[in-house]
Formats: structure tokens, sequence, C-alpha cells
């Protein structure tokens, strides 16, 4: 048997035994917020996603954060918001890596754009991550937490950030991996979810990751956090720019490394171009309001959300320990099993 074809016959039992032996069908419910060191040894260090209810039940932000709440709380403030114009942000259009427009507008024009009280071309969606609940709307932070203490107790550390999230149903947050372990509560409405766990790494189109760098920790959404240059796969990273006439552009960001994306919609995957994902399992899950997910770090995930979906989630820097070594040689022989 030639190495290619022996290594990809490696990789795919690999992906099979992972969903044998602890991988479950369909995300798991906790009823109540887990001890410490019991949620770090079945669900962190075992990498396996989990939904926590009643995790957050004290928050005021359950019962306070309707549109005449933040109306009333930050609707002068002035905060960052992604505008696309197809819901698109920060995916593979075409040879391109484009990124949405980023609009400095009023909190209480946002709503009006997700009430239908104004008109507007494109798709609004606050996504700006770089911890925004606290940098941008601090005056809404008493009303969650600034962490969630049986999980900073579990991993010995605060959050790196805490996020909030706002947006239209056509808002949809394209394939990827984070290198944080992820706390993901929805306030209001539903998100929905489709993961796929690390081991499901050799059937996702992700270029051929040859040449390990060193991982990057700054806050640009999880394109910042990728730990390799690869030789294939990449794309011109470019931004969305509506003009006067209110058509959209994509303009070039130049002088920009090209930028590792998967191109794939696992919503429609082109099974032609990308044959290896009929391997794939995805597991979809939907997370209502009260509800916590636990992403675990490197998994890959999909994101959409009904509209006017109110979230706030948590990160928490993964370990940059065995399962990350683990990882890295997985990703360098996914490159091999997919060379020509």
């Amino acid at each position: 048997m030639e190495t290619k074809q022996f290594v990809t016959k490696t990789l795919s039992d690999f992906s099979l035994e992972a969903h044998d032996l602890y991988l479950n069908e369909s995300v798991p419910y906790l009823e109540a917020p887990p001890d410490p060191l019991q949620f770090y040894r079945d669900w962190i260090g075992a990498n396996r996603p989990c939904i926590i209810r009643n995790a957050f039940n004290h928050w005021a932000a359950l019962s306070r954060w309707t549109p005449d709440y933040l109306r009333a709380k930050v609707g002068s403030k002035v905060i960052s918001v992604a505008v696309t114009p197809n819901g698109y942000a920060d995916a593979v259009a075409g040879d391109r890596f484009v990124m949405p427009e980023e609009r400095r507008m009023r909190f209480d024009a946002m709503l009006d754009v997700i009430e239908g009280k104004v008109q507007a071309r494109g798709v609004f969606y606050v996504q700006k991550q770089s911890s925004n609940l606290l940098q941008e709307l601090p005056e809404l932070a008493d009303d969650v937490e600034r962490h969630i203490p049986w999980m900073s107790a579990a991993l010995g550390k605060p959050p790196d950030a805490v996020n909030f999230w706002l947006g239209e149903s056509n808002a949809v947050t394209s394939m990827h991996k984070d290198h944080y372990e992820n706390l993901y509560c929805v306030i209001s409405g539903q998100k929905h979810f489709l993961l796929l766990p690390p081991t499901d790494r050799p059937f996702i189109p992700y270029g051929n990751h040859s040449n390990p760098q060193p991982h990057d920790h700054s806050y640009f959404h999880s394109a910042a956090v990728t730990m390799v240059t690869v030789p294939t796969g990449l794309y011109q990273p470019a931004v969305y720019r509506q003009r006067d006439d209110g058509e959209f552009e994509v303009v070039d960001e130049e002088n920009s490394e090209k930028i590792p994306w998967i191109p794939l919609d696992p919503l429609d995957p082109d099974l032609e171009q990308f044959p290896q994902y009929r391997q794939a399992r995805p597991i979809r899950c939907s997370v209502k309001a009260g509800e916590m997910l636990f992403l675990p770090s490197l998994w890959f995930h999909h994101v959409r959300q009904s509209h006017g979906c109110i979230a706030v989630n948590f990160w928490y820097d993964m370990e940059y320990d065995i399962k990350y070594n683990y990882f890295q040689l997985l990703e360098a022989l996914s490159g091999v099993s997919t060379a020509v």
C-alpha cells in the first residue's frame, strides 16, 4: 500500500474510532452547573461539548435585555457593527477571504435595523469579539458575570474575552475552529450550531498545513489564531465596502499575508469538489435562551441564529499541551493524505 493511501485509511479509522469510543451522536445536556474538577475531567479534558441548563438563571440579563431596556441603557453608545451584503462575514468568496465592513454606529440605530424600523441594505451583526462586552458596552456588564466561577476554577484562570453578540437571522458564522474553551450563553432567541470534532479534520478542506508558526492571541477572529502558514488553500484577505450607491464591493487588503480558511459550506457541501467531506459526521444542536453551550477548543463549528438573538460568550485560552501536539500531527498528516 502506497504512503498516501495508507495515511488516508489510517486517518479514516482514527476518526471512526473516536466516534465509537467517546463522542456522542448528539450534544448531551447537563441540568445544573457542574463541579469544577468533574467538569474538567469529563468535558474539558475529554474535549467533548455539552449544553448546560440552569447555569446562569441568576443573570439579570435574562429578564432585562429587552429592546426598550437596551435603548435606555446603551442606546447612544457607538459600537462596532459588521455589515455584509449577504450575511457571510469572515468567509471565503471566490478566491478571497472577505471580512465585513466594520461600521461604527449607535446601538439604537442597530436595534432599529433589527426591529425593522429602518430599512438598510446589507446584513448587520454585532460580532466584534475583542471582549466587546467589557470594552464597548461596560454598562451591561453588571447584568451578567465577568467570568464563569466554576469554569475559572476548573482552568485556574479568568477568560481572555467576554463577547456580546446580536444580529439578524441572515448573519452566518462560516465554519472555523478556535483555540479557546468556549462557554456560549444565549440570552434570547436561539443559536444553531453545526459541530465537527478535531478528529474529523482529515475530511475538512483546510489547505495543506506544513509550516507551523507560533500562535497568535490577538483578538482578530479565528483567522488570527491560525497556527500555520499553508502552501495551498490560501486566500487573499479583503473587506466589503458599501459604495455611495448602496452596492457592496470587495476591496483587497494590500500587503497582507494570505489566510487559510475553509471554503466548504457544511449546510450545502459541494461533494464533487470536496468528496472527502462525505466521511465527516457533523453534530447539530440548537442552544435556547437560558442555555449554555460548552464548545471545546479545536472543534470546527458553523453558527446561525434566530432573528435578533442575543448571546454572551466567554473565551478561555486552551492549554497548549499534548492535545495541541496531537492536533498539529493530525494537521500534517491530513496534508499528506490530500496531497496530489
